[in-house]
């Protein structure tokens, strides 16, 4: 799962970064309103945590603009302002949860957690596919009665492939999702990814499509 934050409190912007880094997202920070409306409206994400007092462009702003180009990506707003007119300003230009600073992480990661299962109507944390079971909240894989210890990035690439299991992605879907968008990432480096996950949950599950992909095996 990939993240996009957009915060101009480098403080805080940095603890959310390596929080959701610590739950195994993929997290990248704008700073600035024009950085946050670059990566937004041009690289993919599961959820954006966007602030809405921002130098250059606002929050508000990038909000709609997202949706009026069509981005049905989910959008926690995050500020300080915590009068219900200000709320209701939020979600009426598109936002799908609002936030109130101070706030608890654990509270911000539950939210963010539910904003990225709605979309794809997964309200099950636990994913399965064959045997491989894979658990969103307590971070267990198991490939039968197995338990199987993966990396951070292994776990996230797993999770991608299983929620869309049964569907061929290219590599560079692969980065956008697991990756961050200034990783070192090398041309080889899912094909690395995948051969170790093979060597963990068996070489049957994750079927290399010759020109195109990888495809997580129904």
């Amino acid at each position: 799962m990939r993240i996009l934050v957009v915060e101009d409190e480098h403080r805080i912007a940095n603890a959310i970064k390596k929080g959701l880094e610590q739950e195994k997202y993929a997290v990248d920070v704008a700073y600035t309103g024009e950085t946050g409306w670059d990566l937004a409206s041009s690289e993919e994400y599961d959820a954006i945590i966007l602030d809405l007092m921002l130098p250059g462009i606002d929050g508000l702003t990038i909000c709609r603009n997202l949706r009026q180009a069509g981005k049905q990506i989910p959008i926690l707003i995050l500020t300080a302002k915590d009068q219900t007119g200000d709320k209701v300003e939020g979600l009426n230009s598109g936002a799908d949860d609002y936030l109130v600073k101070p706030f608890a992480f654990e509270e911000l990661l539950a939210r963010i957690r539910a904003l990225v299962r709605r979309p794809k109507n997964t309200l099950n944390p636990v994913l399965k596919v064959a045997e491989l079971e894979l658990n969103t909240s307590t971070y267990e894989v198991k490939m039968g009665e197995k338990q199987i210890s993966l990396s951070n990035k292994e776990f996230s690439l797993t999770e991608y492939l299983m929620r869309n299991a049964g569907k061929v992605l290219t590599k560079d879907q692969i980065i956008s999702h697991v990756w961050n968008y200034d990783a070192d990432v090398l041309p080889n480096t899912v094909e690395v990814y995948v051969k170790a996950l093979r060597r963990k949950i068996g070489q049957n599950l994750i079927k290399t499509v010759r020109g195109f992909g990888y495809k997580m095996h129904v």
